[in-house]
């Protein structure tokens, strides 16, 4: 099986759950695991906030339920559920090894940004961090898909949804930057 096929097979099973996810997310009944350890998903709920905290303008990863659609996802997915395990294992194995014996949820909040300021650049890569790096890369990349996804991350963004309108204008800030950029202009 082809890299290619492997992504699109999880493609398809994200999409999928996508859904699914939906309607079991708008229920009011907290959310319990369903793939991962209450311990994975602990530290996969503290990445998650770190990732796209609650500010000002939004309620965050934890609130739009970032942490929840990943093990959900999970659960669909073997593939998937193999590269979290095996990250979050790695990030607690790292921190363990750097911070006395603490994994990262034990560890201090200024040691958790620390750690994940080495793991969160291309820059820093070595053979040590190198797995670190790739899983931190897709973490941030689900947790980013899985906010901006949910109601709280479409409201922050201003997506008023798939909707009919009686007139659309393209804006004019578009048409110049379009125009600008054109080989016609």
């Amino acid at each position: 099986m082809s890299d290619q096929h492997t992504r699109r097979d999880l493609l398809r099973t994200i999409s999928a759950s996508l859904a699914a996810w939906r309607t079991l997310a708008a229920q009011s009944a907290p959310y319990h695991p369903k793939a991962l350890t209450e311990h994975e998903f602990a530290t996969l709920r503290r990445l998650a906030d770190l990732i796209i905290p609650a500010d000002d303008r939004s309620l965050g990863a934890l609130a739009a339920g970032a942490a929840d659609f990943i093990d959900f996802l999970c659960a669909a997915s073997d593939d998937m559920k193999d590269i979290y395990t095996g990250g979050l294992a790695w990030i607690d194995e790292q921190m363990h090894h750097r911070h006395d014996g603490k994994d990262f949820l034990a560890a201090s909040p200024a040691d958790q940004t620390a750690f994940l300021d080495l793991i969160a650049y291309r820059k820093n890569a070595s053979p040590e961090l190198n797995p670190g790096i790739e899983f931190f890369a897709w973490l941030r990349r689900m947790v980013a898909d899985a906010y901006y996804t949910s109601p709280i991350g479409m409201k922050e963004l201003g997506y008023m949804g798939n909707s009919a309108m009686a007139e659309f204008h393209v804006p004019k800030e578009a048409v110049e930057y379009a125009l600008k950029r054109s080989p016609l202009a």
